[in-house]
């Protein structure tokens, strides 16, 4: 038996009570059932409910099922993207949803920053022809992070273009004000403690609109996973295709464990992780800042620099039975990426912060 604690930025650590959902899901044959019965429906109608209770969504948005965030990436653009789109890009995760719109023969405007940097809203002019602003909550590569309060500057600057915030190694802890966006989603595999194969897409009516605006000029918009199909299923509880029914189950199953603890209680808990790791990093010898605007660091994502390898750490945890993150891509060996999601507990990341401080410094 596996008994290594992750603390891996996704797919991630398992939360303490899938097991015994999985059991749940096995005597209740989920695998099993039909996605136009009854008992789907209820699933389906669980989890939206849950979600909508966790984030605080307005009741005017929408919620979805999809295969994973990479699928909405996609959706986005056919759905809500005429001719052109506008994207921050700070990292490899908005790198790629940027190249999404190219590669669906849209154009694509870029605002860049540096890996390791953020942006600052006040100094960035959208062009006007922009249709949708694409922002990232946190990008995962680098573990920078758009403040809440960032997110909504967009809004008062820009009050046509739609604005979609990619929040997938990230919610539930920010609390974003669906006042000033016009779409959110995120993977399961990352903050949600799940295994992999699920996207949740939040979308409002103005984004409703748009896909149906494109439809009326004729514009192809996809095909089985378009807004209006996505919408037409969602109202009877269902999906316009054969689902990830097992995932969707779990999904429901840890939300409602998530509303039972209370999202200010998740949210004081991963401000407290952050805490532990950073103010370790800050006084360890072989591990430095990764992000260097204190402002700008991501609270479920923290990244070092750091003067050991990624594999090597990991060789020093395998007895204690714990396991960190390499950096991402040409950063593997000389960062590491730490999760800090809600599966990771308090005293876990003490014991890790403990055992950090033993064997590095």
């Amino acid at each position: 038996m596996n008994k290594k604690l992750y603390f891996t930025v996704g797919p991630s650590e398992l939360y303490p009570t899938v097991a015994q959902h999985v059991q749940s899901a096995l005597d209740e044959k989920v695998g099993v059932i039909s996605h136009r019965g009854k008992q789907f429906e209820a699933i389906y109608k669980n989890a939206n409910d849950g979600i909508r209770t966790l984030l605080n969504i307005p009741s005017d948005f929408h919620i979805f099922f999809l295969s994973s965030a990479t699928e909405i990436w996609e959706r986005i653009i056919e759905n809500c993207v005429e001719h052109t789109s506008f994207h921050c890009v700070n990292g490899s995760f908005s790198k790629r949803f940027s190249e999404f719109s190219t590669e669906l023969g849209k154009k694509a405007f870029i605002e860049k920053a540096d890996f390791g940097k953020g942006f600052y809203p006040d100094k960035i002019n959208v062009p006007a022809e922009a249709e949708i602003i694409c922002l990232t909550y946190n990008e995962t590569s680098s573990g920078v992070s758009m403040p809440v309060e960032d997110i909504n500057k967009f809004r008062e600057k820009n009050k046509e273009a739609l604005i979609f915030v990619d929040a997938v190694s990230a919610l539930p802890y920010p609390k974003l004000d669906f006042s000033k966006i016009d779409s959110t989603f995120f993977s399961v595999q990352k903050c949600f403690g799940l295994p992999a194969g699920l996207g949740v897409w939040i979308v409002n009516q103005r984004c409703m609109d748009k896909a149906n605006s494109l439809l009326k000029k004729g514009k192809s918009i996809g095909t089985y996973h378009t807004l209006p199909s996505l919408l037409s299923k969602g109202k009877d509880n269902q999906t316009p295709e054969t689902p990830n029914v097992w995932n969707i189950y779990l999904l429901s199953k840890v939300v409602e464990d998530f509303n039972k603890k209370g999202v200010d209680t998740i949210r004081k808990e991963t401000e407290l992780k952050a805490k532990m790791l950073y103010d370790y990093i800050e006084s360890s010898q072989n591990f430095s800042f990764a992000v260097e605007d204190v402002r700008l660091r991501s609270f479920t994502t923290i990244v070092a620099n750091t003067k050991i390898s990624a594999a090597d750490i990991n060789k020093k945890l395998e007895p204690f039975d714990m396991a960190i993150g390499s950096g991402y891509s040409s950063y593997k060996d000389t960062q590491v990426r730490i999760s800090n999601f809600p599966a990771n507990s308090v005293e876990q990341m003490e014991t890790l912060v403990k055992k950090m401080k033993e064997l590095f410094n």
